[in-house]
């Protein structure tokens, strides 16, 4: 399959945060936004067998029209009979390849992508007595533990990654590979061992896509969770065969949320906890997210209108902080789709990252964490900020209290043991006016900033400052209500829209 019209390859930015396709006057910055979904949920069922195709394209159509540039798949899912990719191994299920040839044709009409990964791992653990690699169904491997042990089981998983790369990778809708999700002891081997067999797997993979189609797609390894144990560090965030860094933003807050603005707090500070890690040139995307504990375990569904909030502040943390897109949400709703609010503050987030590319030059951006740069001159404002010394990425978010209640420490917390009222999302208040925002250590010049409406996914106004010989741009912000995005980028870079304003 080759590259659809408009889909080029991906790969890693000059400045390596972020990604890019395209090349020379046609390079485009691009985010990971979107969601994780799965080829026997609501959305995409039609495909199996061709059962309701118009179905599955309307609904793709409708998450390309939200601005989701990616989805997050796996290769098989293992949660009921007939979804196997192989049966037995070796032998792909022709109906399987089928439903991923029309998916990649259909993504490629729309301009959608796929973060592939070769293991539904959560239900083929917890289904292993079914699964067709077990040596009780004919398969290789005698345990889980087999996959990174023995060398059959090995050779099978090249084999399935292997047929996936020469089958689909010339398509540029396979956005990045995730050789494997949610690596875990479990799966066996020691952390060193596991790194070695995904150095075996990621040059497999690259070597039949360049035999094939004469590039290679970019690498990635996910894990459960924000913070890998330290010996896996090296594995998830600096392993040397892999172009970017993915972990599971599971975790306290974000698990079982309380209110809206902890677990967006949460998510900021475990994504600068990743971005500390990898090497230069490195991105780092949550590849997955969103209240398992609250689903799995309590058997709960946020109601719909907190869920929105929460999950659009989420997106807007993890942008803010460094991440390369949305973080990918993971349902946790019945029916497993997100939300019409979770779609239209993901056409926020997308249509943001068009607005600002010419300020922030996104595939030379390459910011560090700000926060402590940003002063705010209104009571109770949370403060999430990226940038260097010309670009800034700032998000405002009040607080549940005039205090900031729900400020929380940089590893994370609960906002049960810190006495806000529960459940909360923001109540609505009046906005506040003119707003004072300091930003420091810039390099000295004119700016423009461009002040962006989360909510209603536009632009409040473009405002004109100076920051002097001490660095110091202020800005005054016409209005507040509950959050809001800020972009800042040398004035002179770009001409000044005809509606900005003096903000001196």
């Amino acid at each position: 399959m080759g590259d659809g019209p408009g889909l080029p390859p991906l790969r890693v930015a000059p400045g390596g945060r972020y990604f890019e396709t395209g090349a020379g006057a046609h390079a485009a910055p691009f985010f990971f936004i979107g969601q994780n979904d799965a080829v026997t949920w609501p959305g995409l069922a039609g495909l199996y067998r061709r059962r309701d195709v118009p179905a599955a394209e309307a609904y793709l159509s409708e998450l390309a029209d939200s601005g989701v540039t990616v989805l997050r798949l796996m290769l098989e899912y293992a949660h009921r009979e007939g979804r196997y990719f192989e049966r037995p191994v070796g032998t792909f299920n022709p109906a399987m390849v089928r439903l991923w040839d029309d998916l990649f044709a259909l993504c490629g009409r729309l301009g959608l992508r796929v973060l592939l990964a070769p293991w539904d791992n959560f239900w083929m653990a917890h289904r292993w007595h079914r699964h067709p690699y077990n040596t009780a169904n004919g398969g290789p491997a005698g345990a889980p533990a087999s996959f990174f042990t023995d060398e059959a089981t090995i050779q099978a998983t090249v084999q399935r990654l292997t047929f996936a790369a020469r089958r689909w990778s010339g398509s540029g809708v396979l956005a990045a590979w995730d050789l494997f999700n949610e690596i875990h002891p479990y799966w066996g081997g020691t952390p060193v061992q596991q790194a070695a067999v995904i150095g075996r797997l990621s040059e497999a993979v690259r070597e039949a896509e360049h035999a094939a189609w004469g590039l290679a797609r970019p690498q990635t390894v996910s894990v459960f969770g924000p913070s890998p144990a330290p010996e896996y560090e090296d594995l998830i965030f600096r392993h040397p065969h892999l172009d970017f860094a993915t972990t599971h933003i599971y975790e306290g807050p974000i698990n079982d949320p309380r209110d809206t603005v902890t677990p967006a707090l949460a998510m900021a500070a475990w994504t600068r906890h990743a971005l500390a890690r990898v090497p230069v040139g490195r991105p780092f995307v949550d590849s997955e997210h969103g209240p398992i504990h609250l689903f799995n375990d309590k058997k709960r569904t946020l109601p719909e209108p907190f869920d929105d909030e929460y999950e659009r502040h989420l997106m807007w943390a993890h942008l803010a902080s460094g991440g390369a897109g949305s973080g990918l949400r993971w349902p946790a709703r019945h029916p497993h789709v997100l939300t019409p609010g979770m779609r239209i503050a993901l056409r926020s987030l997308a249509a943001f990252t068009r607005h600002v590319d010419g300020l922030l030059d996104w595939r030379r951006f390459a910011p560090q964490p700000i926060e402590d740069r940003v002063r705010v001159a209104a009571p109770g404002v949370c403060t999430i900020a990226c940038g260097d010394d010309r670009r800034a990425l700032v998000w405002l978010v009040r607080g549940l209290s005039p205090n900031g209640a729900g400020h929380q420490s940089d590893t994370g917390g609960s906002s049960r043991k810190r006495g806000v009222a529960l459940p909360a999302m923001l109540p609505e208040r009046d906005p506040l006016c003119d707003v004072p925002v300091v930003v420091r250590e810039l390099a000295p010049g004119a700016y423009r900033v461009v002040v962006w409406d989360t909510g209603a996914g536009r632009p409040l106004a473009a405002l004109r400052s100076e920051a002097g010989s001490g660095g110091a741009l202020r800005v005054v912000l016409p209005v507040l209500g509950n959050d809001l995005a800020l972009a800042i980028g040398p004035a002179d870079e770009l001409p000044l829209s005809p509606t900005t304003v003096n903000a001196m």
